[in-house]
């Protein structure tokens, strides 16, 4: 079972791995967006942090919930309400249980991508951010390193695609060659999922 500390060690990791890969990040949103990606999810994400320090929430619906909140009111662009999204949607998902199963994790995190679908009116193979999420949350099933590792394949697998939504898409083919940057982000998410687990003896284990 996992409990409001998991979802803040979660949190606490992806606010890292944002730190450390944000320049990245922002090289791959230079050619096919606004070159402001790594620097929009770094702010937000140590809002999110600070906002978690402050708060404590005692259940980890309530983390993700806060999570998400933070990072709709302090990310521009798109990745704001998205990533909000996800987070919100799933935090609802998990309710006010001060404990939750891997699959109970798992259903919420489905829930929070479909969410973000219905919201950015995309589908795996548009060159976004579901290209790395569905295919990582999908893996869940099998184990925490099995969907960090399918996300950034997830990820990988946007470089020959033609954007159909988002900043990107005004570029028609001329963003094929070039990976996705939320994508990108969302494989670091999951990735920070599977780092926590692996920390708690368990990335291994099934999410299901």
């Amino acid at each position: 079972m996992r409990d409001a500390g998991f979802f803040r060690r979660w949190m606490t990791a992806a606010t890292a791995v944002v730190e450390r890969d944000a320049d990245h990040l922002t090289q791959l949103d230079s050619p096919i967006g606004d070159a402001d990606h790594g620097s929009n999810l770094l702010r937000g994400f140590r809002a999110v942090s600070r906002e978690l320090d402050a708060a404590e929430p005692a259940a980890p619906g309530e983390v993700l919930q806060l999570a998400g909140r933070t990072l709709i009111s302090t990310v521009g662009g798109a990745s704001g309400p998205l990533y909000g999204t996800l987070l919100r949607r799933a935090g609802k998902e998990l309710g006010a249980a001060p404990e939750v199963s891997d699959e109970e994790l798992r259903r919420a995190l489905h829930a929070g991508v479909a969410a973000v679908a219905q919201l950015g009116g995309a589908a795996p193979g548009d060159k976004t951010m579901l290209d790395a999420l569905v295919p990582g949350v999908a893996a869940l099933g099998t184990s925490y390193r099995a969907a960090a590792e399918a996300a950034a394949n997830g990820a990988l697998a946007t470089v020959p695609l033609v954007a159909r939504k988002g900043r990107a898409s005004y570029l028609g083919e001329r963003s094929a060659g070039h990976q996705d940057p939320g994508a990108t982000s969302s494989a670091l998410l999951l990735g920070a999922l599977a780092e926590v687990a692996g920390a708690d003896g368990d990335g291994e284990g099934a999410a299901a």
